[in-house]
């Protein structure tokens, strides 16, 4: 009887933060769209030119394959070698559940649970997928620093000044550091957990740290790993500037080296629904910034959510057509 009550309660609790996660979406595209003519937005957005815009789906698939690359990388390094046409498939697939679930961690969860098998633990695949978001947030916060520093026109002024993304950047390479340098230091500062199960814990962490030993021995790997990060946010950059110039929008690469991965660090703050409100609001208060209407980082913001969207389809192929090959080994008896 207790574990249904305790069942129940967090079922209630999922659906609460769910519910005020959708109700801040809602109020703050409110507030957006009361400030603009929708008839206008609406024209201006059918007016988008498709050679563009295809160009820009382009730039999204390349990012992806980056990714898969970046993904196999730190897998190789780990002995773990799986065909790039496999991680791409689990990587689209994990972009569609991003994208048409409430949380960016079911995607976590396809990735981890598609190379928990080859990998032969859970906590290794979870570990290479929690590093390869590391690395990425690290490149955000480069990308944004090298943005904000180039000369555009967020330099001088901007909301954040370039010295505080650089301070960013350092504080968070500073504590990416030790799992290069001491692999054993993760283990330790998770010790304490010990208090709730010894021997569980024991387990993981032994082998969290013979991970981090792994890579601590292929540096090349993690190098590697950061450098495909840089290339993918460089390319998600590419991508808002393909969707600009398809709306004739004058906002120039550097600008949007800062505004994208801000936008991306903002959306991954647990406070609305798959960024929906929080993004256009981001680009909203950058744009108006730089002398930009808000109506233009509203286009910007949606076209680029309506196109990720799209391409993101194609993982629920990926999804079906996996299911079908199951289907078809089970009907053989394999």
């Amino acid at each position: 009887m207790q574990q249904f009550s305790d069942g129940s309660a967090s079922s209630t609790r999922r659906y609460l933060i769910a519910c005020v996660k959708i109700v801040v979406s809602l109020v703050l595209l409110a507030l957006l769209f009361s400030r603009v003519d929708v008839a206008r937005l609406w024209a201006a957005a059918r007016q988008a030119s498709s050679v563009w815009l295809l160009g820009a789906l382009a730039l999204y698939g390349l990012m992806v394959c980056a990714s898969t690359w970046r993904w196999g990388v730190l897998l190789a390094a780990q002995n773990v070698r799986l065909p790039f046409r496999a991680l791409t498939s689990s990587f689209l697939v994990a972009t569609f559940f991003n994208n048409f679930l409430p949380s960016n961690i079911g995607g976590d969860v396809v990735r981890v649970t598609d190379t928990a098998g080859p990998a032969g633990s859970k906590t290794l695949a979870a570990t290479i997928v929690l590093l390869d978001r590391g690395l990425g947030l690290l490149g955000l916060v480069l990308v944004a620093a090298l943005g904000a520093t180039a000369g555009s026109r967020l330099s001088n002024g901007g909301p954040i000044p370039p010295a505080v993304l650089w301070v960013g950047f350092a504080v968070a390479a500073a504590l990416a550091a030790p799992a290069i340098f001491k692999p054993d230091f993760y283990a330790w500062i998770l010790s304490p957990l010990r208090l709730i199960h010894p021997e569980w814990v024991d387990v993981r962490l032994a082998r969290l740290t013979t991970v981090l030993t792994r890579f601590a021995a292929a540096p090349g790997a993690l190098a590697g790993c950061f450098a495909g990060a840089l290339v993918v946010q460089a390319v998600l950059v590419g991508f808002y500037l393909a969707i600009a110039h398809s709306l004739r929008i004058p906002i120039g690469f550097t600008e949007l080296a800062v505004i994208v991965p801000i936008s991306f660090i903002v959306q991954m703050l647990p406070l609305s629904m798959n960024g929906f409100g929080v993004r256009e609001a981001t680009f909203g208060f950058y744009f108006t910034r730089i002398g930009l209407p808000l109506e233009s980082a509203i286009l910007v913001s949606f076209l680029g959510a309506a196109l990720v969207m799209l391409f993101s389809l194609s993982g629920a192929v990926a999804y079906v057509s996996r299911g079908r090959r199951l289907a078809q080994l089970d009907a053989v008896g394999v």
